[in-house]
This record gives structure tokens, sequence and C-alpha cells, in this order.
């Protein structure tokens, strides 16, 4: 098989993964995952692997899943973001911070506004309420649609006042 078909029949089996992941068949999700990556390793089904540990509870095994992702695809944003976000569920707040930034700036990541949500959430949780106004003002410039979101702004900005 030409390396291309290997590479959609890959991103194919990742996609029927997330629709079981999303159906709750976590365990069904990650054999696909795994086929999925015996196929053609990519960043997508390593991340969304570790996305699905995660729901296991099998945080150290989603970090290193997302580590990989990093190596195949130093642009795809979304495993710095879960990563942040595992390091958040281990309560490491301050290991997290260098993550979701980077997932900022990484080229590939939809959806874009979510590291500026979790660093919010970061810097709310450290007391630090005009870092998290600004991250918060950052997810919502890239999500202005988002009402709980412009809600719990429009709150921390009542508080500082």
């Amino acid at each position: 098989m030409a390396h291309s078909e290997d590479h959609a029949k890959a991103l194919e089996l990742v996609q029927r993964a997330m629709n079981h992941q999303m159906a709750g068949e976590v365990d069904e999700s990650i054999r696909l995952y795994r086929e999925s990556i015996a196929v053609h390793p990519t960043a997508d089904a390593h991340t969304y692997l570790g996305w699905a540990y995660s729901f296991q509870g099998r945080i150290d095994e989603a970090i290193a899943q997302c580590e990989i992702a990093i190596q195949l695809d130093p642009q795809f944003g979304n495993p710095y973001n879960d990563i942040g976000v595992y390091l958040m569920q281990q309560q490491k707040f301050d290991e997290a911070v260098s993550w979701l930034e980077r997932a900022k700036e990484a080229r590939r990541y939809e959806p874009r506004h979510f590291p500026y949500i979790n660093l919010g959430r970061v810097y709310m949780i450290k007391g630090m309420l005009q870092k998290a106004i600004e991250e918060f003002r950052g997810a919502l410039k890239l999500s202005p649609d988002d009402q709980e979101l412009a809600q719990l702004l429009e709150e921390l900005e009542t508080k500082l006042q």
C-alpha cells in the first residue's frame, strides 16, 4: 500500500475511534486508535489514544502518548494542550503553564481557544486573577460566541473592580 493510502486509512480509523469514544465506548476506541497507529503512526492517533487513556485514569500513559504525538508533528497543538490538562488533573499547575503556552503557538490546532481557557483556569486556581482575565479575553477573541466564557470573564472583571 502506498504511503498516502496508509495515511488516509489511519486517519479514517482515528475518526471511527473518536466516534466510539464520544459514544462512551472507550475500549473499542483504544483498539481502533492502536489499529490506526499500526497502519500508519500519526500525531492525531497518539494524541487521541492518550485522551482515551485519560478517560480510564491512565494519566501517565496519556502524557506518554502526547509526547510521541509531538515527536511526530511538533506543530499539532492538541497534545501540548492535553499534557497541560493532564498536569492540571495531577495538581501540577506550574508545570502545566509551559505546555499550554506551547499549545497556543502551534500552527495546527483546533479548537484554538482551549489552551487560553485552560491557562485562565490555572491562573484562577493560583489566585492570579488579572492573568486569568487576560487568558479568558484571548479565548473569547478566538471564540466570540462562547456565552459561558463571556459570563465568566464578566464575573472575574467585576471581582477586580
